[in-house]
């Protein structure tokens, strides 16, 4: 799967850059659930989790592909 990824051109930098995104996408999420849904902050948790769940998925692929590349 590495090497596919890899031959497709997706590289180690480009899922670390995906993994701090997500934090930070995460966290947008959040505030903004937490603002503007009148659903009280359950919602805002669980969608600040689901974006926060991709994170480690995206740096653990970061550093197969990283170990590939050398």
């Amino acid at each position: 799967m590495l090497k596919k990824l890899h031959d497709m051109g997706l590289r180690s930098d480009h899922c670390y850059a995906a993994g701090f995104a997500s934090i930070a996408l995460s966290f947008g999420c959040w505030l903004m659930s937490k603002q503007f849904e009148k659903a009280e902050i359950d919602r805002a948790d669980r969608w600040g989790i689901f974006v926060g769940e991709w994170a480690p998925t995206f740096i653990a692929l970061g550093n197969g592909l990283q170990a590939y590349e050398k």
